[in-house]
């Protein structure tokens, strides 16, 4: 039986999600925004990705992510922190121009193939119209992507990270978008993403 990867398909699936609740931890976290398009004369569905700026420190410098950031004191919420991170990395604002689809199971970050303390949550959101005003990016973020959904989910962009841990090369798996590898969390919760819409 063949998927059909179209945004209202998706919104339909992602319906029948029974949403994760948000548990008591010590660790910290964090929260990101998995944001979906239907363009303009494109049938199946496009997501968001970020290039992360390159910065001295940062463990994810210059990796392919969805926009989002740490928790912060003062955040009622997790939701709350993806629409914060989103709105202050690339100027949009989800409240106002995307609907809120579901919430993916938490992630535990890993940097340096270390788990690093820290919990990220994702939220799928769909924009309201194909075109959101234009992007204003933070220092933190180098470009913005829309990546076609369907042909990850079905395998066509399949690919291979070699990744240098501590002199031994690890061969990750990956996906290649217009000559971009996203690989690591953001690859795991896509993957997360897909299995979802696989099972419902």
């Amino acid at each position: 039986m063949s998927i059909s990867y179209d945004l209202a398909a998706i919104v339909a699936r992602l319906a029948l999600l029974e949403l994760a609740s948000e548990a008591a931890t010590t660790e910290r976290q964090a929260a990101v925004a998995a944001i979906l398009r239907a363009p303009r004369g494109g049938h199946e569905a496009e997501i968001l990705l970020i290039r992360r700026s390159e910065r001295e420190g940062d463990p994810w410098s210059g990796h392919m992510a969805f926009p989002g950031g740490r928790r912060e004191p003062s955040d009622p919420s997790l939701y709350y922190t993806a629409l914060r991170e989103t709105e202050e990395e690339i100027g949009l604002d989800l409240a106002q121009h995307a609907r809120f689809l579901a919430r993916l199971e938490d992630v535990p970050a890993v940097a340096r193939a270390r788990r690093v303390g820290l919990t990220i949550t994702p939220f799928v959101f769909a924009l309201e119209e194909p075109e959101p005003p234009p992007f204003i990016l933070s220092a933190e973020v180098a470009e913005v992507v829309w990546a076609p959904l369907g042909p990850m989910a079905r395998g066509q962009t399949a690919a291979r990270y070699a990744y240098n841990y501590e002199g031994n090369m690890l061969d990750l798996p990956a996906f290649a978008v217009e000559q971009r590898i996203v690989w690591g969390l953001t690859h795991r919760m896509l993957e997360m993403l897909f299995e979802v819409l696989h099972r419902h």
